[in-house]
């Protein structure tokens, strides 16, 4: 390390998300073994042709952050005509969702293990996403953790980049001051039209199932709140 690196260390980046030293099982490590090279995307810095990813053409959606990964193969299942990127950082609901999608034959879905942001910047290319879904992300409540919330300006910078015109852009949280956040993020801006007709907040769609986060919230009295944007036009 050179004297300048020295007095002016490289600052590490403000992550969304903590890693958690969750134990893998028997079967979500066989998973990773024996199913990551038919449905993983390795780690890289290149652009993905998502078309030769999927061996076809048709409409790309990315989930961030899928927790177990219950929601996402069904979603993947009832939308045949679709491509699914899967992106989650903890390997234990990594192997779980490839665990399922075997299982379950869906085979229009990717999964990604890593940083959704750093995944979104390096490895998507531009104006190639048809949607977004972000569903029950770390609210991070306390005030001295706001910063560390995914969703923020130059995330939205990001993701508007990538969407095509009239790409959907969906959110979901049980955590009403991140659900106003959000909500006053998005509508701030001329990218991003609100497809809720009160102006705020959309029912649940049929298509989206109930994750095991939203169930407990739920359990524990909190509302759900969806949010569905439309990317329009530059």
């Amino acid at each position: 390390m050179n004297e300048k690196s020295e007095q002016f260390p490289r600052r590490r980046p403000v992550r969304s998300f903590v890693l958690r030293g969750g134990r893998l099982t028997g079967a979500q490590q066989r998973a990773l073994a024996t199913l990551w090279p038919h449905y993983g995307i390795d780690p890289g810095d290149d652009l993905l042709d998502l078309n030769g990813l999927f061996g076809r053409s048709a409409p790309v959606v990315v989930e961030i952050g899928f927790g177990d990964g219950e929601a996402t193969w069904r979603m993947a299942a009832a939308a045949p005509g679709e491509n699914f990127v899967a992106v989650e950082v903890h390997k234990p609901g990594v192997g779980r969702l490839l665990i399922e999608l075997s299982v379950q034959g869906v085979s229009n879905t990717k999964v990604y293990c890593g940083d959704a942001v750093e995944f979104l910047e390096r490895r998507i290319p531009l104006l190639s996403l048809s949607g977004v879904r972000l569903f029950f992300p770390d609210p991070w409540p306390k005030k001295r953790h706001h910063k560390r919330r995914i969703v923020h300006q130059s995330f939205l910078d990001t993701l508007s980049a990538r969407m095509k015109e009239d790409a959907i852009l969906h959110l979901a949280t049980d955590w009403q001051p991140y659900a106003e956040r959000m909500l006053k993020l998005l509508s701030d801006r001329a990218d991003f039209e609100n497809l809720a007709t009160s102006g705020d907040y959309c029912l649940r769609p049929d298509w989206r199932p109930q994750t095991k986060y939203e169930k407990r919230g739920q359990r524990l009295g909190h509302e759900v709140f969806d949010l569905l944007f439309r990317r329009t036009a530059k």
